[in-house]
């Protein structure tokens, strides 16, 4: 659950970045033209590459599991 939240809050600082560079982009203080490109490709693979982090995490950590099968009759 440590690796899902540390993803979440790195995530969540590099949206509020993204949007930080847009909004200078819109009162002209940064070339908003060239920027925004390189920030969009880049924040999809920082999504997918997180994704696939939980993805791998959420199998490799998961509890054991009881059978779930009743006891063998017979």
């Amino acid at each position: 659950m440590k690796v899902k939240k540390i993803i979440a809050y790195t995530l969540s600082v590099l949206v509020l970045l993204f949007s930080l560079v847009a909004i200078l982009g819109i009162w002209d203080i940064v070339d908003i033209e060239f920027l925004i490109a390189r920030m969009f490709k880049s924040l999809m693979v920082i999504l997918a590459a997180a994704a696939v982090v939980v993805l791998i995490f959420s199998i490799l950590d998961r509890p054991d599991r009881p059978d779930r099968r009743g006891p063998e009759e017979g």
